[in-house]
């Protein structure tokens, strides 16, 4: 749950040059993550990570996971789209209530004042690779699943059993990797560090036990939602390794044999339908360096060669924000939306065959098809243009 995030912001306004990632020259290059920032050190000598984190502004700012055509290889905004991507960030923040008047926390949101001041309010997208910011095509078998997946997101699609939904529909998890990316909203991440271990619990279905340092593998046939992951130390960079991550795909009828997609379709710029499988080869690599007293860079590299024909990589900004509120996310308790998606499928098929009522004019899931997300800062879409005087149009 969003808080109060003005600290945040201000601090950022006031963090030395020297530990931001400016924006370069060429626009499509995208220089390494900055490591002359060094943290504390906790009592053990770790370096300290510990704190919370948000990676809303992403979000609110409309920065989208796969990045818009228009921008190309570009890792960057020009100067002209950071000013329109500005202006939209202060119209979200001039939206926000005084207190007394509304639930929102009193004054702006600290969108804009991030987009003015981190150099992260001027990329294109948080995949930065490959190099057009899209996800890379899938191979013919993960084609194959992903066009035959069954999830609540689907088109055309009718319920008849939970195994008709996908994980999140059942309020069990997001997954790894798409519980570490925004979401359109519980975008909280806290981490807690101990001898020996680090936790990421991530604001909504997801928490992260993870060891630092020798720990064995885990046998190939042993798997869970988030993985099994280990971390060690490179220099002031935590470098965590997953493997062991649910596998399967979206088109078993055996709920044991169903995984949850990597990329989402309620990401901001993610992938349709939430079919796309994983397979037990699946690898994922992340990075996090602190940056600077607030921030804090995740990148991560994901890679399924069963799945995607190559590698794929993001980059995010995690700003500190010690004032956002973790709440209970309560959401499979007293859940009857999958019996209700059941009962009125199974209803509207009998009416259907019964002649009751008539086909639906068309399925409002299509718009799930193709992103619907869009980046302020890409140029609108001329205007049709007027009719001319005469014409006889009204």
């Amino acid at each position: 749950m969003r808080g109060p995030i003005l600290v945040a912001a201000a601090a950022l306004a006031i963090a030395p040059a020297a530990w931001a990632q400016e924006r370069p020259a060429d626009l499509t290059e995208l220089p390494p993550v900055p490591t002359d920032y060094t943290p504390a050190r906790t009592a053990w000598g770790d370096w300290d990570f510990s704190a919370t984190y948000q990676i809303e502004f992403m979000n609110a700012g409309r920065i989208l996971f796969q990045r818009p055509r228009e921008y190309g290889n570009r890792v960057w905004v020009t100067d002209e789209e950071h000013a329109r991507r500005l202006a939209a960030a202060e119209r979200s923040d001039a939206n926000y209530s005084p207190e007394g008047q509304g639930i929102n926390y009193p004054g702006s949101q600290g969108l804009a004042e991030w987009i003015r001041t981190s150099p992260f309010g001027k990329r294109t997208s948080l995949l930065v690779s490959p190099a057009d910011g899209q996800l890379p095509p899938l191979t013919a078998e993960g084609q194959r699943k992903f066009e035959a997946g069954r999830t609540g997101w689907v088109p055309g699609q009718e319920y008849d059993w939970v195994t008709d939904f996908d994980t999140w529909d059942r309020c069990i998890t997001r997954g790894f990797p798409a519980s570490i990316f925004p979401n359109r909203y519980n975008n909280g991440i806290r981490v807690w560090q101990a001898p020996g271990y680090i936790v990421i619990q991530m604001e909504m279905l997801g928490l992260r036990i993870i060891p630092i340092g020798s720990a064995p593998e885990w046998p190939a046939q042993v798997e869970q939602w988030m993985g099994h992951s280990r971390a060690r130390w490179e220099g002031k960079t935590l470098v965590i390794e997953t493997t062991n991550i649910q596998s399967g795909d979206a088109v078993s009828r055996d709920p044991n044999g169903r995984s949850a997609a990597p990329v989402q379709v309620t990401m901001i710029g993610g992938a349709p339908f939430n079919t796309i499988p994983m397979s037990d080869k699946t690898r994922i690599v992340e990075r996090l360096t602190m940056t600077g007293p607030i921030t804090l860079m995740h990148e991560l590299i994901y890679s399924d060669p069963e799945t995607f024909t190559q590698p794929w990589t993001t980059r995010i900004e995690w700003v500190r924000d010690d004032g956002y509120q973790f709440y209970e996310y309560a959401c499979h308790e007293g859940n009857d939306a999958i019996r209700g998606y059941i009962t009125s499928s199974r209803a509207k098929r009998r009416d259907l065959a019964a002649g009751v009522i008539e086909p639906d004019p068309e399925d409002d899931r299509s718009r799930f098809i193709t992103v619907f997300d869009r980046d302020p800062g890409v140029a609108p879409p001329p205007a049709p243009p007027a009719a001319s005087e005469g014409s006889g149009e009204q």
